[in-house]
């Protein structure tokens, strides 16, 4: 049994006659502009996020820290179980 040899399918031709894109038709300068103005803002928006990150943190450390301080919260939340300590 001999192997087959199968033709790899040939790629589509190129066409010539495709209609030009914008990427085609801006200068190779502003595109550079452009792609950089896009990683600035990308940039910006991972910052805001990580902010609201750790802000959102700290007001829930916050508000952990003021509810420890509240007798009435603890006394409600605690778990007494007089077996534990017998």
């Amino acid at each position: 049994m001999g192997k087959k040899n199968r033709q790899a399918p040939s790629s589509k031709p190129v066409q010539a006659d495709q209609p030009a894109t914008l990427k085609d038709l801006l200068d190779p300068g502003i595109l550079e502009k452009l792609k950089a103005q896009a990683d600035q803002m990308k940039a910006e928006e991972a910052k805001q996020r990580e902010a609201a990150q750790q802000k959102a943190a700290e007001e829930r450390k916050a508000e952990q820290k003021r509810l420890d301080n509240n007798f009435g919260h603890l006394l409600e939340n605690s778990k007494l179980d007089w077996r534990k300590y017998k």
